[in-house]
């Protein structure tokens, strides 16, 4: 038994006592996480962005400017600021993905 919620199985496969698998708990664990990194990506967009008398929301120039730039560049070629902030977001999942590391 690897915890309370997964058994090994004899023939080296695992499985959850809930019926779900292993592999499927992780990924909607990813999932939970990847939606509240959009939900605080859009409460910061919205936070920049100009209310239009309809309700509808207007980008600031300079921030589609800013991250139209970011877009067309590859990691690789981010000041250290903007990868920091790409790391940043990775810290949320890492230890799902990578457990023995932490």
């Amino acid at each position: 038994m690897i915890n309370e919620q997964i058994i090994e199985c004899p023939d080296g496969s695992f499985y959850r006592k809930d019926g779900g698998s292993p592999e499927t708990s992780i990924f909607e664990k990813l999932a939970d996480i990847e939606h509240q990194r959009w939900a605080d990506w859009q409460k910061y967009l919205h936070s920049l962005c100009d209310v239009n008398p309809n309700g509808s929301l207007t980008i600031p120039s300079f921030f589609v400017n800013k991250w139209k730039k970011q877009i067309e560049t590859p990691y690789q070629r981010l000041s250290e600021k903007e990868k920091d902030s790409d790391r940043e977001q990775v810290q949320r999942y890492w230890n799902l993905i990578n457990p023995n590391r932490f």
